[in-house]
């Protein structure tokens, strides 16, 4: 099920990549460009269905699948069946919520919960978009449901060496995030006060993340330090040019922040967990190769070149850099899958150093 599963997430990736080729104007409007319909596939679509499968998977409950599920097929029905789309996004992430719930069960802390504050922003996120809430006023929602994911693993897979005091800072900034969101939304501003949480959250995870020692290791330990690095970089570049640029509404840093947190911070904390997390959820072992530099290098230099556009508007630069950042995840899944049908070959001591290497990340 979990391949039929991923399957989904891949179609709302290959939809949402298709759409942001079409709003690039590099691509035939096959299918229609639409920038909503875009965010929806990439965001709930794609890493919605990882996120929720993989914490389904950590349940192990066959009911938990019916999220990831609800969330695929909503992506892959954006464009033809709206409504129904929204229905199952919205759906999805009730279920995501539950799933939370459920696992709460198993003991209570402070990681899970800031990860429960996530799936309720994402929940939010869903339901707003069904709504037909304009995808600005979406986007601080959004923002709060992959940011605290993420941290809430980063402050789980880091527990044991955190001080109690930044768990709790970390909670509270977790619960300001979400706070934030919902300022936003109701008061139509605070937009900048959004973005300096989103500093914090990034100068939390460079003071405590421990990527900042790691990184001067070699293989899996620094290719997956180095990425964690770049996300926090990218989220703090996000949350900077939030709070220069004011109201997502009606900013001219609009497509930095909102591709800064999508590509620059969770598709970059994603290429840093692949080898780590994705064998649990497709089954099999996930090797670390060289390879894997590549779309990290291309991500980082796509994002900076569209970055680097959207302050000069320079059409054409931002059209190569958006077109470098589709590349570059096609290639990660293609190295990914190559990676996964590889075969291994290691002898038995190096395969339980590298291990060991993969927990202690």
């Amino acid at each position: 099920m979990r391949w039929s599963l991923l399957f989904l997430g891949g179609a709302s990736l290959l939809l949402g990549l298709s759409l942001a080729l079409s709003l690039l104007g590099v691509w035939p409007s096959l299918p229609p460009a639409d920038s909503s319909a875009h965010a929806q596939a990439m965001t709930l679509g794609f890493l919605g269905t990882l996120i929720s499968l993989e914490r389904a998977i950590a349940l192990r409950e066959r009911w938990a699948m019916l999220s990831p599920a609800a969330l695929g097929i909503g992506g892959i029905l954006l464009l033809v069946l709206p409504p129904v789309a929204h229905v199952l996004h919205t759906l999805g992430m009730l279920l995501l919520v539950i799933v939370y719930a459920k696992l709460s069960n198993r003991g209570l802390t402070i990681a899970l919960s800031i990860q429960i504050l996530g799936s309720l922003a994402g929940m939010g996120a869903a339901t707003l978009w069904w709504a037909g809430v304009p995808t600005p006023a979406v986007i601080p929602w959004l923002t709060a449901f992959l940011v605290l994911t993420i941290v809430g693993e980063r402050v789980e897979l880091a527990a044991f060496a955190l001080p109690q005091h930044a768990e709790i800072v970390a909670w509270l900034l977790a619960l300001a995030l979400v706070l934030g969101a919902a300022i936003v939304l109701a008061a139509g501003r605070g937009d900048e006060v959004f973005g300096l949480i989103l500093l914090g959250h990034a100068a939390w995870l460079a003071r405590f993340d421990i990527a900042r020692t790691t990184v001067s290791g070699t293989g899996l330990v620094r290719y997956a330090a180095a990425n964690m690095l770049a996300a926090t970089a990218w989220l703090g570049a996000a949350g900077l040019a939030l709070v220069l640029g004011g109201r997502l509404s009606v900013s001219p840093v609009y497509d930095t922040v909102v591709h800064a947190v999508t590509i620059g911070f969770t598709l970059s904390m994603i290429m840093a967990h692949a080898p780590i997390i994705l064998p649990a959820v497709i089954g099999k072992p996930l090797p670390y190769r060289s390879a894997f530099w590549v779309p990290t290098v291309l991500v980082n230099g796509g994002l900076l070149v569209r970055v680097l556009a959207d302050i000069r508007g320079l059409d054409v630069m931002w059209q190569i850099g958006g077109t470098v950042l589709i590349v570059a995840q096609l290639i990660f899944v293609l190295v990914a899958a190559g990676s996964a049908r590889a075969r291994v070959n290691t002898t038995p001591g190096r395969q339980s150093a590298g291990t060991n290497t993969t927990e202690s990340q």
